[in-house]
């Protein structure tokens, strides 16, 4: 299994750089086992079952880019140098390990300011990495936080515009909760309150996981065989009540279907044992064509960076060959890709 068999022609254009509004009104592409139709995301009662549960990935995004200056006095004065932060997660004892750019320019324990209220002290460097200790905690620090970051846009958005503060709300679940993740779950940013309603008001039912997305999520496959890639480790939580619900749904004939590549892999990872389980804990869970999934039975998702892992694991749903049709579709159609794209809803032959 190559790399290369995961390539695909994007054009520069479909790469979308704002959410559609309203949410909700954004494109669906629906692959029912062999059969495409282009709907929209408030179709979805049009797919979904009473008795189906959706599996929605709670995580709040950090706005871990900070944007900062690092003072020194010398023998040449009082001297300045600018300094670019983005957050990868907390440590237990309450730092933070960081991209520091450039890093070269700052001192063990010297300090980078980023506002009035909040500083941070580099403590030590590991592997390009920097460890960070921040002038507050808890509240204060979020507070602190949401006034002087920036969120932390995908790198293919990034490289044509600069985070603003629309995207504060823009790259934000609505049922965001639990603060942790450097990049969004983005399959759910379609989804707003009306639409909720409508699928409750339908009989779907809804179960929140925890699956804080780290910055390795963008990071490119470098080997030609796919199946000696590693993956980058992350944290998620299926709670008890969690695994319960989805245990349920399965048993009474309902689908379990995953809003995001990142609530999938968190169920497939507290279902190894072959049910599911409550979990907490990394998981590190690389999914490619030839993977036995458990207890996923659809997937809504975007549209995925070509020879990405993400690609790779809509493929082991669906069949590369299908798969293949899809993206072909979706680009002859004009789909927007990634982050703040169009969706997609991917139900397999066995589960239509």
């Amino acid at each position: 299994m190559k790399l290369s068999d995961f390539d695909f022609d994007l054009p520069e254009s479909l790469i979308a750089t704002r959410p559609a509004r309203p949410r909700s009104s954004a494109r669906l592409l629906v692959a029912e086992g062999d059969a495409l139709t282009d709907a929209v995301v408030t179709d979805l009662t049009r797919w979904l079952r009473p008795g189906d549960r959706l599996i929605l990935n709670d995580t709040r995004v950090l706005p871990a880019r900070l944007h900062g200056i690092r003072k020194r006095s010398g023998e040449a004065g009082e001297t300045e140098a600018r300094i670019d932060v983005t957050l990868l997660e907390p440590q237990a004892d309450g730092a933070w390990t960081a991209l520091v750019k450039p890093l070269k320019k700052v001192r063990d324990g010297e300090d980078i300011i980023f506002s009035s209220d909040l500083s941070a002290t580099l403590e030590a460097r590991h592997e390009g990495q920097a460890v960070l200790r921040f002038n507050l905690t808890g509240e204060d620090f979020d507070a602190a936080l949401n006034a002087a970051g920036a969120m932390p846009l995908p790198p293919y958005i990034a490289a044509k515009r600069a985070a603003d503060a629309q995207d504060h709300e823009d790259y934000q679940t609505v049922w965001a909760r639990h603060r942790g993740a450097v990049a969004a779950p983005t399959a759910s940013l379609h989804f707003d309150a009306p639409l909720l309603e409508r699928l409750r008001a339908h009989g779907v039912d809804f179960t929140h996981v925890t699956l804080h997305v780290g910055a390795g999520t963008f990071l490119p496959v470098k080997v030609e065989d796919v199946t000696t890639h590693r993956m980058h480790g992350e944290w998620g939580e299926v709670t008890e009540e969690a695994a319960a619900e989805i245990a349920a749904t399965r048993a009474a004939g309902g689908r379990i279907i995953p809003v995001g590549t990142t609530a999938l892999r968190l169920i497939e990872t507290a279902a190894r044992s072959g049910r599911i389980a409550p979990y907490a804990g990394v998981t590190d869970i690389f999914i490619y064509p030839g993977f036995t999934f458990h207890v996923t039975d659809a997937l809504m998702t975007n549209f995925h960076l070509p020879k990405s892992t993400l690609l790779m694991l809509v493929s082991a749903l669906m069949g590369q060959e299908r798969m293949r049709r899809v993206y072909d579709h979706a680009v002859t159609e004009g789909y927007r890709f990634f982050s703040y794209g169009d969706a997609s809803l991917l139900i397999p032959p066995d589960r239509a």
